[in-house]
């Protein structure tokens, strides 16, 4: 600690027995003349407009604050909704991805098929029933017309039997997960 802690504060005013004495012979004066504190004091009466005026002020400002109350609880409603909706769009991400890793699996299966390999039936079949419970669908479009949004063409050759160009043959399957193309077909198209 320095010296200086000590020293008295050259701002402050000095408080002498006799400043006390002061103090207290100006409060005794004071209460005998009838000053009192102001809180004391008696208030002024209230009048029935000063009433009404206060219950006007405290209307409105009740008033601001439901509205603000109102505001706040939709945009937390809104918030919920949006967060909600947010969860259920990754999820569908995620499940888009999941299947679309096991769409090389059902190629697999379908070309051991197609080669002769009649034990891979009952795996394929449990594979895309598990699937198709979720939401996923063979894209089939053998003598349809072509669509470009769900159809690969990889393939054309002329033809005078059709008026617009129709799948011939479908080369690979295309699926759609829940409505939406997951991945085209890919089709040899005539027409």
């Amino acid at each position: 600690m320095s010296d200086h802690a000590n020293e008295p504060d050259p701002d402050e005013p000095e408080i002498t027995d006799e400043a006390i004495e002061e103090l207290i012979d100006q409060a005794t004066a004071a209460e005998e003349a009838g000053v009192t504190d102001a809180a004391e004091s008696p208030s002024p009466e209230l009048t029935v407009e000063d009433l009404v005026l206060t219950l006007e002020s405290v209307s409105t400002e009740r008033d601001q604050y439901l509205d603000s109350l109102r505001r706040i609880q939709a945009e937390f409603e809104n918030y919920k909704k949006a967060v909600a909706k947010r969860t259920v769009d990754e999820r569908e991400r995620a499940n888009d991805k999941i299947v679309g890793e096991l769409l090389p699996v059902l190629d697999a299966c379908e070309g051991a098929v197609k080669n002769g390999s009649e034990d891979v039936i009952p795996v394929q079949n449990q594979l895309v029933a598990a699937l198709e419970r979720h939401g996923l669908e063979k894209s089939d479009p053998a003598d349809q017309p072509f669509n470009p949004e769900e159809h690969e063409a990889v393939m054309h050759e002329p033809s005078d039997d059709v008026d617009e160009p129709t799948v011939a043959e479908v080369l690979r399957t295309g699926y759609l997960w829940k409505g939406r193309v997951l991945r085209p077909a890919m089709v040899r198209v005539k027409g």
